[in-house]
C-alpha cells in the first residue's frame, strides 16, 4: 500500500476504495479498458472469494465497496493484473499515444515496469455500519450524475446501480439492503 495514511485494520469489515489513474488520464473512456476492470472485479468475486457490494468505473478512477480477509493483497493483485492487461491491450491495438503518456507518467523509482497505470495507494475507508454503507453506495452510484455524464445513475453502464434496481447488469455484485 505504500506510504498512505490509509490502512486496512480489520478485514472483517467492507471498505470503500478509490483508485485513480496516473495524471488523471481518462483511459477507462476506452470500453476495452473498462472491460478489463469488469473482468477483474468478476474474477476476484468468483475465484478469490471477495465480496463486491458496489462499484463504478469512471473515466480516470474507480470506486468499489469491497470485502476480503486479505484485502490489501487482493487490491495489489487487482491493480497489478489490470495494469498489465491494459498495457497489453493498448499495445495489441496500437494505442501508441496512450502508451506514451503512461510511460511518461511512470514513477522513475519503479524500475520493474515501463508504464504506470495506477497512482500509488488505494485509500481504503472502513465502513463501520449500515448508514455509512448506504452513503458510500449512493455516492458510488451518483458519481456519474455528479460529473454530468448521465441524468440518472442507472444510465451509467459501468456501475452496480442496475444490479440494485434488478435490471440487467454487466457483472454480479452482492446486494446490500438499502
Amino acid at each position: 500500500m505504500g506510504r498512505s495514511r490509509y490502512r486496512v485494520y480489520d478485514p472483517s469489515y467492507p471498505y470503500f476504495i478509490t483508485s485513480s489513474v496516473v495524471n488523471g488520464y481518462p483511459i477507462f473512456s476506452n470500453p476495452l479498458a473498462a472491460q478489463v476492470i469488469l473482468n477483474a472485479l468478476n474474477f476476484i468475486q468468483k475465484k478469490r472469494d471477495a465480496t463486491v457490494y458496489a462499484y463504478v468505473i469512471m473515466e480516470n478512477h474507480i470506486h468499489v465497496v469491497l470485502q476480503h480477509d486479505q484485502l490489501p493483497k487482493q487490491v495489489q493483485e487487482f491493480k497489478s493484473w489490470t495494469a498489465r492487461s491494459i498495457i497489453d491491450l493498448f499495445s495489441e491495438n496500437g494505442h501508441t499515444f496512450q502508451l506514451f503518456k503512461l510511460r511518461k507518467a511512470k514513477n522513475p523509482r519503479h524500475s520493474d515496469s515501463v508504464h504506470q497505470i495506477w497512482q500509488e495507494g488505494y485509500y481504503p475507508k472502513k465502513i463501520f455500519g449500515d448508514e455509512m454503507m448506504i452513503q458510500k453506495i449512493e455516492y458510488i452510484h451518483n458519481n456519474p450524475v455528479k460529473r454530468g455524464f448521465v441524468d440518472r445513475p442507472e444510465d451509467w453502464r459501468y456501475s452496480s446501480m442496475r444490479n440494485y434496481l434488478g435490471m440487467e447488469s454487466l457483472i454480479p455484485v452482492t446486494l446490500f439492503e438499502l
